[in-house]
């Protein structure tokens, strides 16, 4: 391509948007905003984003997936059958004006793809199968931010599996896991990508995995302990406070201070004159029984709904309405304690309460707090402390010991063992070898190629511009030609032959850009491999080549030069191998 041709140049006056990679995008002639969360991709962004979505297929097809185009409008009927027409909250709904039918823009197929499988699956011949798709969804988004990070219009692959068995799901599942990791090695983001523990939502009591990429553009918190080598996002990432204070004083005695109106713990802490450390955080839900648990939980903490329905058990749980708190503790909202709660309100008391005494808690009463609570002696000692806190920087690793390292990243990737959950709202059975009838398990497996542009260019850029990995840059080779006449016939001499090669490269052609301008917009690209010819370099009978990451390049001779170039394509995709 001849850069004169090329449609979509660099803006180089474009101002310094909300991200780096938004930014270095639309500088760079890659992507143009059309509102929030929603792109053009223009040439060279769209050479790129098909680079990697032939790489995900390339993965997905050796791990016998099948390729197939499932509709983005779906009607509401197979929504309303799993219950997620109302629940998905970011599902785009509309009624259709001729037909007045209820309708949607998917950002998932679940819903469209089990009855699928249901009208081509009979018996355990018919089993295990894959079928995916990489299409554009639509998600509607509150707060489309960050570039391509968080999108209302989208590229994803996903993938649904269809087994026999539970077994057969999770030996797949495996499979698709190191195919994943091969997608990452490939795209040159598996140096900072993380195979993260997540939660299975209600799909499974099993982990689900996440592919977060670390990056300043990332939206969640994963906590890696070196030690084990292990990630958890944050929703579940078990941990133990680093140290606990008040631990072995004399216990005091216990007493109601009227304190109106305070706001947060700090502001508690201060008023009663104690360390945040010592105040407690009690919060009353409902569960899906239509009763009510109380749950305990030092005051700097936050409670993690995740890990609180894993350790008790409830698949629901709400935060019990005022009237609901006020009939339980006699107290409005903010006021509630473990200490003389009705017998029946079951109590669950997180770890980072252990050992703790005299500390404080509400006192059940409307402007009154509890202080010098102690376990024992003004309630019950816990028979199990429990893990339900919301972990944060600092807390350490409970199998080691170890502080984890806490990162923040962007998820690019997640797989789901959705096990039996679809199959049961569609009726999806397969008939066995004994003739019996038996439910079909499924997994689900999603990429999302817009975010790793999006992970790359944060990370993989420098205050230049873009560094692109070689299996994934719009074009191999970036040819400058400096001067006009003679050179420029040498350039387009050059050009032709590696075309004719098959070589892909971008030609600055261009007669009225200074050399200066030709460089920089060469950094900004960040195509990365460049040749450079011009008189100095032809005096020398030659061209000058340099990678986008070196500083100097060197003179390669005019009839060695295709030659040459082939071999560094070559060495850079071994080198994303080996890494």
């Amino acid at each position: 391509m001849k850069y004169t041709q090329l449609f979509g140049k660099t803006q180089k006056e474009s101002r310094e948007l909300e991200t780096k990679n938004m930014t270095l995008l639309s500088k760079g002639g890659f992507i143009n905003q059309h509102m929030a969360g929603v792109y053009t991709y223009l040439p060279l962004g769209y050479r790129v984003v098909a680079k990697i979505e032939d790489i995900i297929r390339d993965e997905m097809n050796k791990v016998n997936g099948q390729e197939l185009r499932l509709p983005s409008l779906h009607s509401a009927r197979n929504w309303k059958q799993t219950g997620r027409w109302d629940t998905h909250d970011t599902l785009f709904r509309f009624k259709s004006y001729y037909s007045k039918l209820d309708l949607a823009f998917c950002p998932t197929h679940e819903e469209l793809v089990t009855p699928l499988a249901k009208e081509y699956t009979f018996s355990y011949k018919d089993l295990p199968f894959s079928l995916y798709q990489i299409q554009t969804k639509f998600r509607d988004e509150k707060r489309p931010t960050l570039g391509l990070s968080r999108l209302r219009e989208f590229r994803m692959k996903d993938m649904y599996s269809f087994h026999a068995s539970r077994e057969d799901l999770y030996d797949y599942y495996e499979e698709v896991k190191q195919a994943y990791w091969n997608i990452f090695k490939r795209v040159g983001l598996d140096d900072i990508t993380y195979i993260t523990l997540a939660s299975g939502g209600d799909f499974t009591d099993e982990y689900s995995h996440e592919f977060q990429t670390a990056g300043r553009n990332g939206q969640d918190l994963i906590f890696h302990c070196k030690s084990c080598n292990i990630t958890y996002n944050r929703e579940v990432a078990p941990s133990k406070i680093p140290s606990q204070c008040c631990t072995g004083e004399k216990e005091k005695p216990m007493k109601a201070v009227l304190g109106k109106g305070i706001k947060g713990v700090e502001e508690l802490a201060k008023f009663l004159k104690i360390e945040v450390e010592r105040t407690t955080k009690t919060l009353l839900y409902e569960t899906e029984k239509e009763n009510v648990i109380a749950v305990a939980v030092r005051g700097d903490y936050n409670v993690n709904e995740e890990k609180l329905k894993k350790v008790t058990g409830y698949k629901e749980l709400k935060l019990a309405s005022k009237e609901r708190v006020k009939k339980v503790t006699g107290a409005e909202i903010g006021y509630a304690g473990i200490v003389d709660l009705p017998e029946d309100i079951e109590v669950y008391v997180d770890d980072s309460l252990k050992s703790r005494k005299n500390f404080e808690c509400g006192a059940n009463k409307t402007d009154y707090h509890n202080i010098n609570v102690n376990f024992g002696r003004d309630l019950p000692k816990p028979k199990k402390y429990l893990d339900f806190k919301l972990s944060r920087e600092g807390d350490i690793c409970p199998k080691c010991g170890q502080k984890y390292e806490v990162i923040r990243a962007l998820e690019n990737g997640n797989i789901f063992p959705l096990e039996k959950k679809f199959s049961k709202f569609f009726n999806l059975y397969y008939t066995d070898k004994e003739g019996t009838e038996q439910i079909v398990y499924m997994g689900c497996y999603g990429i999302g190629p817009d975010r790793i542009i999006s992970s790359i260019v944060e990370n993989k850029s420098d205050d230049k511009g873009i560094i692109w990995p070689i299996t994934i840059t719009p074009y191999y080779v970036h040819l400058i030609s400096l001067e006009d006449g003679d050179i420029k016939s040498k350039a387009n001499d050059l050009y032709d032959s590696l075309l004719k090669e098959g070589i892909e490269i971008l030609w600055d052609d261009r007669d009225d850009a200074s050399a200066g301008e030709k460089f920089n917009d060469a950094d900004l690209i960040g195509i990365p491999i460049r040749i450079i010819i011009s008189k100095r370099s032809l005096s020398r009978d030659g061209v000058e080549m340099k990678l986008r990451t070196e500083k100097e390049g060197e003179i390669i001779e005019l009839d060695k030069v295709v030659d040459v170039i082939k071999q560094k394509i070559e060495l850079l995709k071994k080198e994303l191998e080996k890494k």
